[in-house]
């Protein structure tokens, strides 16, 4: 499987920032960009006295996730909250625009990045959470520390600088004079040409997050099945989205917010979904599913080529607006299967349990709760996180996402929309106080040719920021079984029988 960095934790991000900040707002000295959280400062700096003139080149804004320091939302300020969340995204997607448009600027003077992008937008982000505080204070104990999340960092570009870093040092081998400066110059521009050669997005993805799948090593590993485990499968069949219905919103993270997602989605099963659907607005509405009791909702961000044709919404919001540019692709096939337990019998879902798996921020969260993966048809067992696959001849791209098979047998959803459910352990077992459900298993096949020199790439759509990485796919679920077919779902995957 393909690495991924640990980052620091919110709170300590939140602390480092903070002291950036106390540092900054006008006066601020040399020593002021953060590269990224637990790796030290970057940008230009003062040493024995001497100035040194390397660059630090820049790739996004990173911001602690207010939404992972929300576990307790009362519910009757739940929405309003989530309101005000979606305007933090907001919030840094229009600092990322300013930040994308400055690039070079910043790294050459890091205090504009500092006083123009970060400043502002820390103030900005401490108005909303002040917000968020008051609201949940009139109806909880007030949340304590949630300001210290307001500021922002800058993250370094790694791979730019990389390269950057590569042709100073080649500069500096040629010697001094002339042929130092030839060097180092070459490296420069090397260094700042593949850091905004991002893609045709402008942000991504890169090279760097492409491999061959016949490089990576098998890696799969399932638990064992246990007496008493629930061995049958049910198939829902639902389509591939034939009917091109696509929306930038998130009715689970962003109910009542047009483009709340920042980028596109697929829909397949309930064609009612926006931003603004309720739990019978969905009841009532239209399905692509066979089985006409299925009116559950799966979504997904859309796969794009980067090949600057058939962009439909090159001038709107998730889209081109957004930063998501491309032809979307129609998936060559979507099974969506419910399965059982190793270790135990399930238990039917709740109507409108509402369902995340994986991180559409993890490139600035960091990998906890990444959990969509990616490999080829053939190769299957090899599953990559944090890289996209390049599929040999006749084989096609596989993204695979598990959902949460545990449930806490009270809530549909949660402040965190995360907490309600959780994964099995490594052995199959549900946490304490957790039920076994049946499990959603999506996988979305792709026919795209692979990306070659000078070929288009393919990449997912993503928050702005996120730079469209591998490691930010996501998936959501609405259940929408009647229980007539919830009770045949878990009878049939209790019995161990393969049914649709």
């Amino acid at each position: 499987m393909g690495r991924t960095r640990k980052r620091s934790t919110l709170a300590g991000r939140a602390i480092v920032a903070s002291a950036a900040l106390i540092l900054g707002g006008g006066g601020l000295v040399a020593v002021n960009v953060y590269a990224s959280a637990g790796e030290g400062w970057s940008g230009p700096w003062q040493q024995q006295g001497q100035r040194q003139t390397q660059q630090q080149l820049m790739s996004t804004i990173d911001c602690p996730e207010v939404a992972n320091g929300l576990p307790q939302v009362p519910q009757g300020v739940r929405g309003e909250v989530d309101r005000e969340l979606a305007t933090l995204d907001t919030q840094i997607t229009t600092a990322y625009q300013r930040f994308a448009e400055n690039k070079q600027r910043i790294a050459q003077d890091p205090a504009y990045g500092e006083q123009q992008i970060l400043a502002p937008l820390r103030n900005e982000r401490l108005v909303i959470l002040q917000r968020i505080v008051a609201m949940i204070d009139r109806e909880a104990p007030r949340p304590q520390g949630l300001e210290a999340m307001a500021p922002c960092t800058l993250r370094a570009d790694d791979e730019a600088n990389q390269t950057l870093n590569q042709g100073q040092d080649q500069g500096q081998d040629q010697g001094q004079g002339q042929g130092q400066g030839q060097g180092q110059g070459q490296g420069q521009n090397q260094g700042q040409n593949q850091g905004q050669n991002q893609g045709q997005a402008g942000n991504g993805p890169v090279a760097s997050d492409f491999v061959d799948i016949r490089n990576v090593q098998p890696n799969v590993s399932n638990p064992r099945q246990r007496g008493g485990a629930s061995r049958g499968t049910f198939i829902t069949n639902c389509g591939r989205n034939e009917n091109g219905k696509f929306n930038p919103d998130n009715v689970i993270v962003a109910p009542g917010v047009s483009n709340g997602a920042h980028h596109m989605h697929d829909y397949v099963g309930n064609q009612a979904n926006d931003a603004f659907a309720s739990d019978d607005d969905l009841a009532r509405g239209r399905t692509t599913c066979r089985n006409q009791g299925d009116k559950s909702t799966y979504y997904w961000p859309v796969l794009r080529l980067q090949n600057g044709q058939n962009e439909n919404d090159a001038n709107a919001d998730g889209g081109g607006k957004d930063q998501n540019v491309g032809e979307i692709q129609t998936p060559s096939q979507v099974t969506l299967n419910f399965v059982g337990s190793p270790v135990s019998k399930v238990t039917a879902m709740p109507r409108f349990l509402r369902i995340i798996t994986g991180d559409a921020k993890a490139f600035t969260n960091g990998d906890a709760n990444a959990n969509a993966s990616w490999s080829c048809t053939g190769f299957e067992n090899r599953q990559l996180k944090d890289k996209y696959p390049i599929c040999p001849q006749g084989s096609q791209v596989v993204r695979t996402f598990k959902f949460q098979s545990c449930w806490d047998g009270r809530n549909t959803d949660s402040a965190n929309h995360r907490t309600h459910v959780a994964f099995a352990d490594a052995a199959g077992r549900c946490p304490n106080g957790f039920r076994a459900i049946p499990q959603l298993v999506q996988r979305i096949v792709y026919d795209v040719p692979p990306p070659s020199a000078g070929g288009p790439r393919f990449a997912v759509d993503s928050f702005p920021e996120q730079l469209h990485k591998p490691i930010t796919d996501h998936g959501d679920f609405i259940n929408v079984f009647d229980s007539r077919l919830m009770k045949r779902v878990v009878s049939c995957i209790n019995d161990g029988r393969r049914c649709a």
